[in-house]
């Protein structure tokens, strides 16, 4: 795994999980800016033949 997909996934992962956060706690504003960031994040990844791994649902 490179440096560049390491570093994807893992700001994916804190993106998912301060989504999570922020739905419970209903910040409505943290959800949309997290969703924007994992879906560029995500797009980053696919122009640079990245596969992610799918977000944890614990």
């Amino acid at each position: 795994m490179g440096e560049l997909t390491r570093v994807i996934q893992q700001r994916l992962d804190d993106a998912y999980e301060s989504l999570r956060s922020a739905h419970a706690a209903g910040d409505t504003y943290l959800v949309d800016i997290r969703q924007e960031e994992i879906s560029e994040l995500r797009r980053i990844a696919a122009n640079n033949d990245i596969g992610v791994e799918a977000p944890r649902c614990d």
